[in-house]
């Protein structure tokens, strides 16, 4: 099964602290719900939770989605933690010919030495994302089109 991060099963997660930093409806509501449904204990943080650095310090598993350009450094992550970026940012830079570059929300450079996976931006949880939205729709237009013709098989189990 996958959701943008690859799942293979609850006992990667058993135990595991998660941090997921931001709230929103859209990324880090239905992330916090997904891990603790892979029994993950999970914090949900945001720019403005105090102590922000020792709670990220403590997690194993860091979903970052709060909007910030860079905000998570790498001494704020623990050693060998998953970091996964969904931040997507543009941040002013006269050495680059538009003007500008995209950053994540973690500081990729700094993350990279500490933790044990992580995922860059741009390039990272973005073209998952398109290619999870075309897996979707092609799998709903292939269940449309058994529908018209009366053959539509039950939804699948997860």
């Amino acid at each position: 099964m996958v959701y943008g991060i690859h799942i293979i099963s609850s006992s990667l997660y058993l135990g595991k602290e998660a941090v997921v930093l931001g709230r929103s409806n859209i990324v880090g509501i239905p992330v916090a719900l997904l891990l603790m449904q892979r029994n993950a204990t999970v914090t949900i943080a945001h720019s403005r939770t105090k102590d922000i650095e020792g709670t990220v310090r403590r997690a194993d598993i860091v979903i970052a989605a709060v909007g910030r350009p860079e905000m998570v450094r790498g001494s704020w992550v623990k050693p060998g933690a998953v970091v996964v970026d969904v931040g997507i940012n543009s941040v002013d830079d006269a050495t680059d010919k538009r003007g500008y570059r995209l950053v994540g929300d973690v500081c990729f450079s700094e993350c990279r030495e500490v933790a044990s996976k992580i995922t860059p931006v741009p390039g990272g949880v973005g073209p998952m994302t398109i290619a999870m939205l075309l897996r979707n729709t092609v799998n709903g237009a292939r269940r449309a089109a058994l529908a018209r013709m009366g053959e539509l098989p039950p939804v699948p189990e997860k």
